[in-house]
């Protein structure tokens, strides 16, 4: 039986994964709903990812999400789940160029949504906004690695550290936002060896997002590991699949109205029989006296299955 979340997982709680080797599993949310489920069922950590600009508001990339839209959803979530871990994304847009702005929007998420840390896409000049929002007392998770956000710029959803040179940029990069003040990091798309150097050269917890076995905590997109979506990525579970018992359901629907056999009298509202007779009682039954005209509930319905 799934065992509820209990206490508050906190910010300590992640980095003590790095000295007892317990593993932190964090998964995206991006509803009240799915997050009480989620809750229900233990999960100490979850992140409202742009890429809601894809699996709920049908995007091709994360980039056209706006910063309002997330802060609503990330406030949602921490509705259906108050006690896990909760990391908001902020958008493309909101972060880059001043970083005045940058700290403005960052404390709007956080104090309009509740979350527990942000995260940003993060390349080298990022280390300044990091470390003032350090200075400010905010949780930053350094995204690092593949950037869907820099999108254009890689030419793709690639993984990264092909190289040993790009390995060693990632690596360089993971030091510098640690370095910065940055709480944690996630590491997205890399292979195990690098995502290793990380976690050797860094002393933050280490998400990783197809990062291999060497991460203190793992997360991926729901929707992806439950069949929701029409491509897993070679580092996502399968969860199951929930797509198809939901056709299914949404088609028994259709069958259901088209054959009448919706709404049934199960489904109606009865009003009480004297009010119903005062409903139906007409001078000469044609309604002249302003009152409406009520056929019997029965000949409405044979009636409406006709």
């Amino acid at each position: 039986m799934p065992s509820p979340l209990s206490a508050k997982v906190t910010l300590n709680d992640i980095r003590s994964a790095r000295g007892s080797g317990e593993k932190v599993a964090m998964l995206t949310c991006y509803d009240y709903t799915t997050a009480r489920l989620m809750h229900e069922a233990g999960v100490p950590a979850l992140l409202v990812g742009d890429s809601a600009a894809s699996v709920i508001l049908g995007h091709d990339t994360t980039l056209p999400i706006p910063l309002d839209f997330l802060i609503q959803l990330t406030a949602a979530v921490r509705r259906g789940s108050p006690l896990s871990f909760l990391v908001a994304d902020m958008p493309f847009g909101s972060y880059q160029g001043r970083t005045g702005r940058a700290v403005e929007n960052v404390c709007r998420m956080v104090q309009l949504s509740g979350c527990d840390c942000i995260k940003l896409e993060t390349a080298a000049g990022h280390a300044k906004l990091v470390a003032r929002l350090a200075d400010a007392g905010v949780a930053v998770m350094a995204h690092v690695g593949l950037r869907p956000q820099a999108v254009g710029l890689l030419g793709g959803y690639k993984f990264q550290g092909r190289t040993a040179e790009e390995a060693r940029r990632i690596v360089s990069l993971a030091q510098t936002m640690a370095s910065a003040g940055a709480a944690c990091l996630l590491l997205e798309a890399v292979p195990p060896e690098v995502a290793k150097a990380v976690v050797d050269r860094t002393d933050v917890p280490v998400i990783g997002c197809g990062a291999g076995p060497w991460c203190h905590g793992h997360v991926f997109v729901t929707h992806d590991a439950l069949g929701l979506t029409p491509r897993r990525p070679r580092f996502v579970p399968d969860l199951g699949d929930l797509a198809g018992p939901m056709r299914e359901s949404f088609a028994e629907y259709v069958k259901r109205v088209a054959a009448g056999e919706y709404p049934a009298p199960e489904h109606a509202y009865a009003m009480p029989p004297q009010e119903l007779a005062k409903f139906c009682r007409t001078d000469g039954g044609d309604g002249r006296d302003g009152t409406p005209v009520a056929a019997p509930v029965k000949e409405l319905r044979d009636e409406a299955v006709r």
